[in-house]
């Protein structure tokens, strides 16, 4: 398996005379209103030609930092203060701007996190691809235009030449981010900086974009630096890593080493807060205690040591330098290593949440057994229109088609999928943001399909939604106390005493200051906007919180706070969640029964652990085999598929699944399959014609018509 042979594949391929990237003692400063904020701290770092090294830590310790640095895209009026980058024998640091912007515009490219703000709307793909080599290359416009279309092809992208003539907002988000490492890669860079290029996209297109950039550096011979804090990823995809904290390479290592014998104590805790640690051994998940130092502040001693849980007398004085620990295998630690990092923040044994006896067990707070949600046959289909004068209907989109599933008293049913496969939709109809083509939707035992007026309004108390992005969902002219009394507001309930003092203990209850019901959105981190975001689901007291994609956006250590949280309150308030994302390893952590939604339909669902060990669709173990974990089973055979899904405007006949189905067969064209049960309690259903073997094996692939 590629992923596998990843280190080995590439491990001879440095050139040992000198290395591509040699940065020392880096420290940035950028001065502001209240004083000086030092983003870097003395940075050193080393990359050798064609050798991939990733960089990790939490949101602030400086990653992005360091590769805008190097580009010379520091914001504002930041700058070098001390330290060299050395970059294929010229300081970038000390030439001057015009030799400095030459030499990054043709021997180092940058992909950004996000290809629709990165990307310019009013230009064409084709435009801004080819812009690199008519500006440092001097081609001629047509010259540039066939190599913007020969790279677009190269990166995977379909028909090129029609590609370069669209303008950003018509493509995916896949698509966009193939555009970003084509503007990247215009002049064959010697270096190629990935900051978090994989953040927002689904667990398949993930896999193919990191794919893509492996190939394309063994193509071109480039290195790479990977910024990112899916710890998972780096693992499977870097020779060497970096993990950064409060401005400072804090550890160093080859990338095997640096998993199986982290040393230094904040890298061990990054790695026992994340998802799959829990669910191997059935825990809470470890959080990280505290918060990462204020980067304006003077910092004496180790920076991590009002937050690690084996501080000692001589961690809080002095400047902590490197160690070597090993062969490439430097910490700037004083105490590496010790027992395992597990329990939570306060240190206490972890425990699995007291959220009830079990999957499917858990008892409201009357005691009722009813579903709190029940639905059934749910369809959404959207007009799809056409007409460049006069828009008109010219087909229709399948959004969710004909999906049916329960949420139980107090449970988490989790949803996954790729991106279009319509568990967002799906999240609003139950939220009642949407109605119902057809089927019908029950909240304990009462029908909501379709309310409106005051039914709706009273049915809205009892449903309520978090959402992927809390800075996006709150009004940045209102004060928290006001966002999360507005509901209250809305639906009347009590007295504006009594609504104060809901708030208030709303504010308590996620885990924020009091002073936080003063503040605006902006004043606040992305963890502590999501509990904000929690807090205003709360307020109502509803008795189902729809959360979509709720830590998508967060790195390792905020998720593992914000997912104890949610399961604390979960347990304090009688909750059920429809927990939608497409990261398994966090739903898997965070549900007592999951469903799988491919391209309108639900094609399996059971309890987790059943469908994490032992999924029964291909598409399933297709997202299974998809995500990058730190763990990896190297003599596991992958399924893996490529492509996009299909359009749900013109879904493909039968089973939708088959045209990217390794097994696929005459049937699976021609006749829908429904969902049969893989297990004998029939808590587990499959909707495939030829389901996987339960002991997890896959099947000689067909490769039959699609």
């Amino acid at each position: 398996m590629k992923q596998d042979t990843h280190h080995e594949h590439r491990a001879g391929s440095a050139d040992a005379a000198r290395p591509l990237l040699q940065i020392s003692d880096l420290h940035v400063s950028i001065p502001q209103r209240k004083g000086t904020v030092t983003p870097l701290r003395g940075v050193d770092l080393t990359l050798e030609a064609g050798r991939t090294i990733g960089i990790v830590g939490e949101s602030g310790s400086g990653k992005t930092m360091t590769s805008l640095a190097i580009m010379g895209l520091l914001p504002g009026n930041g700058r070098v203060t001390s330290g060299t980058i050395e970059f294929d024998g010229t300081d970038l640091a000390a030439v001057d701007e015009d030799r400095a912007r030459r030499r990054r515009g043709s021997d180092i490219g940058m992909i950004f996190q996000d290809p629709m703000t990165s990307l310019n709307p009013t230009m064409t793909i084709g435009e801004q691809v080819s812009e690199g080599a008519r500006v440092h290359e001097r081609l001629s416009k047509r010259a540039a235009h066939a190599r913007a279309v020969e790279i677009l092809d190269r990166v995977g992208m379909p028909r090129p030449q029609s590609i370069a003539r669209d303008y950003p907002h018509q493509l995916s988000g896949g698509m966009r981010q193939r555009a970003m490492i084509a503007m990247a890669l215009v002049n064959h860079p010697k270096l190629l900086i990935a900051d978090e290029p994989t953040t927002a996209l689904d667990v398949t297109t993930q896999r193919q974009i990191l794919d893509l950039i492996e190939d394309i550096q063994e193509e071109f011979g480039s290195a790479a630096i990977l910024v990112t804090h899916d710890l998972g990823v780096v693992a499977g995809r870097a020779d060497d890593v970096a993990v950064m904290y409060a401005g400072r390479v804090v550890e160093q290592a080859p990338a095997r080493t640096l998993f199986e014998e982290p040393a230094h104590q904040y890298t061990r805790a990054l790695l026992a807060a994340l998802p799959e640690r829990a669910v191997q051994g059935s825990g809470r998940l470890y959080a990280i205690p505290g918060m990462p130092p204020n980067l304006g502040d003077q910092i004496e001693g180790c920076p991590f040591a009002p937050r690690c849980h084996g501080v000692q007398d001589d961690c809080l004085t002095g400047t902590v330098q490197p160690v070597v620990i090993g062969d490439g295998h430097v910490a700037a630690c004083l105490h590496p290593g010790g027992e395992e990092i597990g329990g939570t923040a306060d240190g206490t044994p972890a425990e699995v949440a007291p959220t009830g006896d079990g999957p499917g067990e858990r008892a409201s707070a009357d005691g009722a057994d009813q579903d709190v949600l029940e639905v059934s046959g749910a369809t959404k289909e959207y007009p799809a229109l056409g007409g460049s004068i006069v828009r008109r209907k010219v087909g229709t989109i399948s959004a969710v088609s004909d999906v049916s599933f329960t949420v139980r008293p107090g449970e988490t049913f989790g949803l996954v999928g790729e991106s279009g496969c319509g568990k967002s939709t799906l999240g609003r109809l139950v939220a009642m943001l949407e109605t119902p083509t057809s089927g019908s939707l029950r909240l304990e035992g009462s029908d909501i399909t379709g309310l409106k007026g005051r039914e709706a309004r009273t049915a809205h108390r009892r449903i309520q939604m978090m959402f992927q992005d809390s800075t996006a969902a709150m009004d940045p002219r209102m004060r928290i106390d006001e966002i999360l009394t507005e509901p209250l507001d809305i639906q009347k309930v009590g007295s504006a005493g009594s609504r104060a003092d809901l708030v208030e203990d709303l504010v308590s209850d996620v885990g924020l200051a009091d002073d936080a019901l003063e503040r605006y959105p902006h004043e606040f981190s992305g963890g502590q906007l999501q509990r904000v975001g929690l807090a205003r689901s709360l307020a109502l007291e509803p008795r189902l919180v729809v959360c979509d994609e709720p830590v998508s956006a967060l790195d390792v250590s905020v998720q593992a706070q914000v997912l104890n949280l949610m399961k604390d309150v979960q347990a304090e308030h009688a909750l059920a969640y429809l927990f939608i994302s497409h990261d398994l390893s966090v739903v898997s952590y965070m549900s007592d029964r999951i469903g799988v939604m491919y391209l309108g339909h639900m094609v399996e669902q059971g309890p987790a652990e059943e469908i994490s060990a032992r999924p029964r669709h291909p598409y399933t173990r297709v997202l299974i085999d998809a995500v990058p974990t730190v763990d990896q089973q190297e003599d596991r055979e992958r399924l893996f598929v490529e492509g996009e899904l299909p359009s749900a405007a013109d879904p493909p006949s039968g089973c939708r699944f088959r045209t990217r189905c390794p097994f696929a067969q005459e049937i699976c064209a021609t006749a829908p399959p429904v969902h049969e049960f893989g297990t004998e309690d029939d808590s587990h259903t499959v909707a495939c014609h030829f389901p996987l073997p339960a002991d997890g094996s896959l099947p000689v692939r067909a490769g039959a018509a699609r």
